[in-house]
């Protein structure tokens, strides 16, 4: 009965706070994501160049995201971010400490390292279109920007689901490494109120249900987005993909 109180809506129940640390949760997930798709289409285009020095800087960023444990990103945007405003704003005559706000400095952070992967995701689905299309609207005289909008873009969007689904989770997970900016998010609250109640395995196994229940809705939304993004595909074609 105890553990039902703590985890109600009631005067000592932590239940309202787990919900909005779950709401938090997914506005800096989707956020990073929005970041990612920026970043990463930029670095596919870079990588699908054929620019050598193009080439070269994706694949030290695709390297170095994807290499680099995500909790030292974190540190480096957050910390050093802040550091560094310190720094200017001394100079321009302000004096104290200058912090970056956690849900910015939380997101750029997942969202730089969504990046490298949405980098690849995009670059491997304009890998998989077919190149006779693209041939057949070169040779009907279909300029560049006409052609990225009707058949590179939503062809590259439709591959591309099933790796961003991937991605969206691997956000999703990576998110619980902002508590350590101090950020009310899933994993920062459930630390907060088992510390408080003291009733740790209570808490940890409910913020635990709570990310279960996160990733599976997502799977069932990138599953439904997918099969709505095929059903127009002959099933050949889609075996092919």
């Amino acid at each position: 009965m105890a553990s039902l109180e703590l985890l109600g809506f009631g005067s000592t129940g932590w239940g309202a706070l787990l919900i909005l640390a779950t709401v938090m949760t997914l506005a800096v997930t989707a956020t990073a994501l929005a970041i990612g798709a920026v970043l990463g289409a930029i670095v596919a285009f870079a990588k699908l160049s054929g620019n050598p020095l193009l080439v070269t800087l994706g694949n030290i960023y695709t390297t170095v995201f994807r290499g680099v444990p995500e909790l030292l990103i974190i540190y480096l945007i957050y910390f050093g971010g802040s550091s560094a405003v310190t720094s200017i704003g001394k100079a321009m005559g302000y004096e104290g400490f200058l912090g970056l706000p956690s849900f910015a400095a939380g997101a750029l952070a997942v969202g730089i390292i969504s990046g490298s992967y949405q980098a690849e995701v995009f670059r491997g689905a304009y890998l998989a279109i077919s190149k006779g299309e693209l041939e057949a609207a070169s040779a009907i005289g279909m300029h560049r920007g006409l052609r990225f909008r009707r058949i590179i873009m939503p062809q590259v969007l439709r591959l591309a689901i099933p790796g961003l689904g991937n991605v969206w989770q691997l956000s999703l997970k990576d998110s619980a490494l902002i508590s350590v900016t101090g950020l009310a998010e899933l994993m920062r609250t459930s630390q907060v109120a088992a510390g408080s109640t003291r009733q740790y395995f209570l808490f940890f196994i409910a913020g635990g249900c709570l990310y279960l229940i996160l990733t599976s809705l997502s799977d069932r939304i990138f599953n439904g987005a997918e099969r709505r993004a095929n059903r127009s595909m002959p099933a050949s074609a889609m075996g092919q993909a």
